[in-house]
């Protein structure tokens, strides 16, 4: 029962990153945030899930993504910060 409430934080996670993309119309570094947030938001859902299934396959795919969002904001960081240093400034409505 206490597992259930777990999931639905990590699925909350995903849902309030894919709201912060779509609402957000200023900034790219609150849209890489709202990404973030949700792959955070599904590796807190993969690791409930695998504690709730007894699986180390999942563990080791939530490692993975976590891994990948790692790789992605490093890589997204750098190319904002290039653009940043080529043109002044970060808004989305100047791309």
């Amino acid at each position: 029962m206490l597992l259930n409430s777990y999931i639905d934080i990590g699925l909350i996670l995903i849902f309030l990153g894919a709201a912060g993309i779509l609402t957000n119309r200023q900034h790219i570094l609150l849209s890489l945030l709202s990404v973030e947030l949700m792959f955070y938001g599904l590796n807190f859902f993969l690791v409930i899930l695998a504690v709730q299934i007894d699986d180390a396959q999942i563990e080791v795919f939530a490692l993975f993504v976590l891994a990948l969002a790692a790789a992605e904001s490093a890589l997204a960081l750098a190319l904002l910060l290039s653009y940043f240093r080529i043109y002044g400034n970060i808004l989305i409505r100047d791309f």
